[in-house]
């Protein structure tokens, strides 16, 4: 069986996150962004998610997925909800990675005065919403095609887990 280990996001991991976060952009609707995003796009990521639980997936020290939490809303109004975020090598799906992902999230949440969990799920993501539905997460809100990529428009669903 194969050895996963979750580490602190750092800058070193730039390359590989956005090789994932990119296959995912150029795919699927479960990326938003129309089309892939240069490396430098990770500092980005790396000062979205200061203050909040960021993790490195890795196999054999090779990095095989990220995830982490981020400001729902920059306010300090609503420091107490966080919006998910998760994407996982395409060979290392279906592995048990997405749940080890928002357990250590849920886990690592409240220590950061976390008490809601949001997720930003495209509609066409049958495979997302049902993954978030089955742990806990419940719908509550959907913008009717209010994304378009690939000519197509799609939905995007909120659910929230409340910890």
């Amino acid at each position: 069986m194969e050895k996963f280990e979750f580490v602190k996001m750092e800058p070193d991991h730039g390359k590989e996150v956005m090789e994932i976060f990119n296959f995912y952009i150029e795919t699927t609707n479960a990326a938003y962004p129309p089309q892939p995003l240069p490396e430098v796009f990770f500092g980005k990521i790396m000062d979205m998610t200061a203050g909040y639980p960021a993790f490195t997936i890795l196999s054999d020290k090779k990095v095989v997925g990220f995830c982490f939490l981020k400001p729902h809303n920059p306010l300090p109004t609503f420091r107490r909800s966080a919006e998910i975020t998760y994407f996982i090598k395409k060979d290392y799906t279906g592995m048990g990675l997405g749940k080890m992902a928002l357990d250590i999230l849920e886990q690592e949440a409240p220590k950061f005065g976390i008490r809601n969990i949001l997720a930003s799920i495209s509609g066409d993501n049958e495979g997302s919403l049902n993954f978030h539905l089955k742990n806990g997460f419940t719908e509550c809100g959907r913008f009717k095609d209010a994304g378009e990529k690939f000519g197509k428009t799609f939905d995007i669903v909120w659910t929230i887990k409340k910890l």
